[in-house]
Order: C-alpha cells, then structure tokens, then sequence
C-alpha cells in the first residue's frame, strides 16, 4: 500500500497513507432488493439483515443465485465507466447477489459500512494484509495467533517483501515498543487460540491512530455478538465464518469487515488472488447466520458452567476462561457484554497422557479440530494446532503438558456436565 504524500484527518505525522483514501464511498454493495434493518438488536439483525427479497416470487429467504456470470445492463457499462464495478452483477468473482446478502448481513453485526467474504478464513487474513501493506511495510502480531496465520507470517511474509515482529499480544508497552518507521499494519486476535488471551483492544486502537497504523483484528473467538471491534479502535475485523458465524460445520469461509474505504482495497486484491465464496456455501453461511445471537448465548452458558465445574475438580490444575475470578484480562469484561463465547481451555494433573485418556473417554464431545460449531469439539493442541512449535516453544507461550482445548457446543448443559463428570472420574 503506497504512502501519500498528503496528510489525511487522523492519521499519524509520519505516515499519512493510512488514512488517505478520501473518495465517498456508499454502504454495501447492497442492491434495492435487500433488507435494511438498522436500529435493532442483534438477534434481529441476525435474522434479517441483508436478506434479498425477491421481486417476483417473493421468497422469504435469500434464492441462490447459481450463476457465474450477469447479462450486461446500462448499470454494467456505467459500472465500468465509473469505476463501482464492485455494485453491480457482473461476474461471480466480482461479486453475486448470495455474497452481498451475507455480507450485508454480517456488515450490520458488525456495524460496518462493507464486508468481503471470502473463500476460507485463511484467504481473508492474507488477502486482507496484502491488500494494506507494501513491499518494505512491517506487521506486528503475535506467537499467540492461530496456527495457520502464524507459519502465513513467520514463513511467506518476508518472501514477499514484508517483515514481522511478534509480540506478546497483552503487553502494550512491547507491542509499542514494537513500533517502527516501516510499521503499517497491527494484527491480533481479540482472544487468543488456546489460552484464550484477551487483547488490551482500545489501547490499542489508540496506539494505532497515534501512530497512524491499521489495527487489524481476528475476532473469531468471540462473534459480533460477544464483541464489535470496530466501535473500539479496530480499523477491520476478521472472522473464520467456518467457525461461530455458520455454527454448523458444514461451511468453509472467512469474511472481513470495516469502513468500505479499506473493504474496497481487500476485494481488489481478491480479484487477484480468486478466492471468492461460491453461491451455495454464501446460502449455507446466511442459512447459519440467522441464528447465531441465539446459538452465542448457549455457547456461552454452556461454557461458564463447565468452566465452573473444572475449576472445582480435583483432576485438573488450571481453567482458562474469562469468567473465572482471577482472569488476568479484566479489560475483556468491559467490552463484551453478551458473553465470552464457547471455548474453555483447561490443564490435567497427569499432563498430556492423561488428556489423551480423557479424549478417549469423552461421549459427547467430538474430538476433532475446529471450533464454533452446534456440536462440542474437543482437542489437544499439543498434537493438533501447536504441534508445528517444540515443547519449549510451547510453553514459552503458556501451553503446559496436559492442555485440553474444549468448544462448547449448545448441548443440553447437564449433559455435557454428567459427561466430563465420568470422563475425568476415569482418570
């Protein structure tokens, strides 16, 4: 992303570029045909945001529109004319009436202008900081970021010309200490994977708008309904819609969001990249939408009780969760006001062979990978997600011998309950 010599309304002395991009740009893309449901909670806007109503048949949901290509209309040529092409149906990896209806829907949970979904969770995060950095441009992240977005960093980011300096995603003073006269770009996620870290949010929009930085969030973790990072300094949110935002393991997407400014600059870099969402899985992942503020609540439950219940239990050394007393990240609480979502991470007495026991016994649960789901996932990420660093490495970043990664699915809560009960007692 090349730096403008002009000097842009809140953007830092030094670095001008961030904020440089001044043409209008409206809401969307959104055709006439979609629902606008602005001023209502998130249940509602769950249910009906984005949702196209079809003018002929009159359809109660969004139809699926399995084309890969639009017959030209005077809209078209104007399109291209004018340069809005991202408007108008014209071709699939352009963008399609399924993919603006979810992506609408998920803009109004997130109180933003646009959204990009995206063919995996993955193709967001590096289509999304490729689009905002340069050749030369500098990211700071974390050790503590899921497993892919770390080797995407650690491993591909320097062979195309950008740096990365990893950072422990709590400390603010090392996160700015951090800083450089190359930095474009902060990126986090706002609770970590496994350890469920929670990042000092605001302080960090802070520290990006002093220096006139893009702070880029994952906020898979939590959902818009648990939090909306962009009302707290995030210039764009991330998610893995394969996880919480379709809730039904069934889909594979990712979506970003925030002021169409930067949304626009991210599709055009997608147009690139081609990884563009097919019609059906945009049907599947709004299908799914349409209940997630009901399914975050249950999550949610189902999380605190089995993280009071482990904290009480004589097996296990240690529960991470936010709402156990004693949660280092008390400014987590007063962001999020739904809940925390449906992930508890806990460590076993009798270390990484008494969890692989534990896995064995489990009933309930699925022991797979993944997260967000209507069914509980259960695994250890010693041997799964942070297999790829050494047992030193591992603990370097907190993750002891016996860690077990639990995603509450929305089970009856006494089930999953009386399962761990017997799971734990075998061990």
């Amino acid at each position: 992303m090349a730096k403008s010599q002009g000097n842009a309304p809140g953007a830092g002395p030094d670095r001008p570029w961030a904020d440089s991009l001044q043409r209008g740009r409206v809401p969307g893309p959104r055709l006439a045909q979609q629902r606008v449901v602005d001023g209502t909670g998130p249940g509602t806007r769950s249910v009906h945001a984005g949702t196209y109503e079809d003018p002929v048949t009159g359809a109660v949901g969004t139809p699926v529109f399995q084309s890969s290509t639009f017959a030209f209309t005077e809209d078209t040529y104007e399109a291209f004319d004018q340069g809005h092409i991202r408007d108008v149906p014209i071709y699939g990896r352009y963008g399609s009436p399924n993919q603006w209806a979810v992506q609408e829907k998920i803009a109004s949970l997130e109180g933003a202008e646009s959204a990009l979904v995206c063919s995996s969770g993955m193709a967001a995060i590096t289509t999304t900081l490729l689009a905002l950095t340069n050749r030369g441009g500098h990211i700071i992240s974390s050790r503590d970021v899921y497993g892919g977005t770390f080797n995407l960093l650690r491993e591909d980011m320097h062979q195309l010309g950008r740096s990365v300096t990893f950072t422990d995603p709590t400390d603010l003073d090392a996160i700015r200490a951090a800083v450089r006269d190359d930095t474009q770009v902060l990126f986090f996620e706002t609770l970590t994977n496994p350890l469920l870290k929670a990042l000092p949010l605001r302080e960090l929009g802070e520290l990006a708008r002093e220096h006139g930085l893009l702070l880029v969030v994952d906020n898979t973790f939590l959902s818009p309904v648990c939090l909306r990072p962009l009302e707290h300094g995030a210039h764009l949110v991330i998610h893995s819609a394969t996880k919480y935002l379709n809730g039904h393991s069934d889909v594979t997407a990712g979506v970003v969001s925030g002021p169409r400014k930067y949304v626009d600059r991210v599709w055009s870099q997608l147009l690139k990249f081609g990884g563009s969402l097919d019609a059906m899985i945009c049907f599947l992942l709004e299908r799914g939408l349409k209940t997630l503020a009901l399914r975050m609540r249950q999550h949610s439950v189902n999380a605190d009780a089995l993280a009071g219940f482990l904290a009480g239990h004589s097996a296990v050394r240690a529960v991470h969760h936010p709402g156990r007393p004693g949660y280092p990240y008390r400014w987590l609480h007063e962001l999020c006001t739904e809940g925390w979502g449906g992930m508890v991470s806990f460590e076993l007495e009798g270390g990484d062979e008494a969890a692989l026991k534990l896995l064995d016994r489990l009933r309930l649960p699925v022991v797979a990978t993944s997260l967000g789901g209507v069914e509980s996932l259960v695994s250890l990420p010693f041997n799964t997600s942070h297999s790829f660093l050494t047992a030193r490495q591992r603990l370097g970043v907190g993750i002891e011998p016996g860690l077990v990664r639990f995603s509450a699915g929305i089970e009856d809560t006494a089930d999953l309950l009386a399962d761990l009960d017997q799971a734990l007692g075998g061990l």
